[in-house]
């Protein structure tokens, strides 16, 4: 019998046996079933990726929108005066010294030998088209190249509806709309831009444009130009039928500088006061150096029918866009005061790029030789300081002569408007200005906030 204090022993542990499973190599067929269910799978899981895009993706342009590709802006090129000036070969001549004139007798009766041939030509022409006997088809071939520029101009003319959001007397919502023209004047990749009446914008809760072919989108007011009352409307591309995008032919922005007195012209836009009516009339009068607010101009008159409130554009026989109705005269002999486009292209650029046109604030003339004669600083004379704008404000009076803006001198009115074009709404500039004293000018110093026109 063991003893009691021996140590119990501990059943022995029995051992099994072991065995390392090993996985079989695949087969060759079993290699070629898995690839081809991997590329299936593959497939599939393309389809349905791209199928769920496509059904998502506009819902989520809706609810989330879309990043903008980075807006384009636009450049107007300005356009330089051109006035009639004297024939070349009375300059010449004038200019020519003793010695230089007898060096070209020879060439003079060159020239003239060809001029008498070319005064016999114009005699030859200008009598056939005086015993030419003109029919009806004659004059129908005439307005029907006129009727094909403007129909192809009337392209770039749309009808801007300002939207009211009113009551009646029952308190029901009473939508009150407002038509006016408008014309297209530039297209990026983001945009059509429409100059408009600033009348269809300024009380508007909401934009409609409506195309020649009849389709109807939303548009916004980009900028607009108290003074001049007009506005920049943008439609988004995004917005407009790609074939109604292909239909409209932005109105070219042309040279007003060379309208001339006689020139036929075409009214475009509302001039019976019903938008989409033509009108055709020609230029009688052009008034030069007309002082407007930052600017001197030159107004068209012409007979033509017009409504300025609803919007008249003036376009030339090549469908360029010159100018747009100001004023309509009252009276028997109707004239239309027509603004030069080439006048306001450096504001319509701030205005396009929706920036605010900056605004001095005065009416003025640069000073002349002869005034500079009488002892005036060469510079703009301040015919009217316009009240509440910004000239006005800083303390610039009428009189004041201004010479410098931002250390640039300023002698003539082009290099006021230039420089004032190129101003930033809400800058504060550096202006000097030479005051009329008891015996003297006085140069005077002017910190002047650009506003807004």
């Amino acid at each position: 019998m063991p003893g009691v204090n021996e140590p119990k022993k501990e059943p022995e542990k029995k051992r099994f046996i072991t065995e390392k499973i090993i996985k079989q190599p695949l087969t060759k067929k079993q290699v070629a079933r898995r690839y081809v269910m991997f590329l299936l799978g593959a497939v599939l899981f393309g389809a349905t990726a791209g199928v769920s895009f496509a059904v998502s993706q506009p819902w989520a342009t809706r609810h989330f929108g879309e990043e903008s590709p980075a807006e384009t802006m636009i450049s107007i090129p300005k356009d330089e005066v051109t006035d009639t000036i004297a024939e070349p070969e009375t300059e010449s001549e004038a200019a020519l010294t003793k010695e230089s004139r007898e060096e070209s007798t020879s060439d003079h009766l060159a020239e003239s030998q060809a001029l008498s041939e070319s005064e016999s030509v114009e005699k030859m022409v200008r009598n056939a088209m005086e015993n030419y006997q003109y029919t009806v088809d004659d004059l129908n071939a005439l307005f029907f190249s006129l009727r094909q520029q403007v129909q192809k101009a009337s392209k770039g003319i749309v009808v801007v509806h300002s939207v009211q959001q009113e009551v009646d007397w029952f308190d029901n919502p009473v939508e009150r709309t407002g038509s006016y023209a408008g014309a297209v004047i530039a297209s990026t990749a983001q945009e059509l831009l429409v100059l408009t009446p600033e009348a269809a914008v300024e009380q508007a809760d909401s934009i409609k444009v409506t195309f020649a072919d009849g389709v109807v989108v939303s548009g916004r007011m980009k900028q607009q130009d108290t003074i001049s009352g007009m506005a920049i409307v943008s439609v988004n591309v995004s917005d407009v039928d790609p074939e109604t995008i292909k239909a409209v032919e932005p109105l070219p922005l042309g040279n007003s500088y060379l309208v001339r007195e006689g020139d036929l012209v075409v009214a475009l836009g509302s001039p019976a006061g019903i938008v989409r009516s033509v009108d055709y009339g020609f230029v009688s009068y052009i008034m030069k150096n007309v002082q407007m607010v930052d600017q001197v101009t030159r107004i068209i008159y012409t007979r033509i029918s017009a409504d300025p409130k609803k919007g008249t554009f003036l376009v030339n026989t090549s469908g360029e866009l010159v100018g747009w109705v100001m004023e309509q005269g009252e009276g028997d002999f109707t004239m239309a005061e027509v603004m030069g486009i080439s006048d306001y292209k450096g504001i319509l650029e701030n205005l396009t790029n929706g920036r605010a046109a900056p605004c001095f604030g005065i009416e003025g003339q640069e000073v002349s030789d002869i005034m500079a004669e009488r002892g005036l600083p060469h510079g703009i004379y301040v015919q009217n300081s316009v009240t509440d704008r910004p000239a006005y404000s800083a303390g610039i009076q009428n009189g004041d002569i201004i010479t410098h803006i931002d250390d640039r001198e300023i002698t003539t009115m082009k290099d006021f408007q230039n420089t004032v074009d190129n101003l930033e709404y809400g800058r504060l500039i550096h202006v000097i200005v030479q005051r009329n004293g008891r015996d003297q000018y006085a140069e005077l110093e002017f910190q002047v906030t650009v506003g807004a026109r």
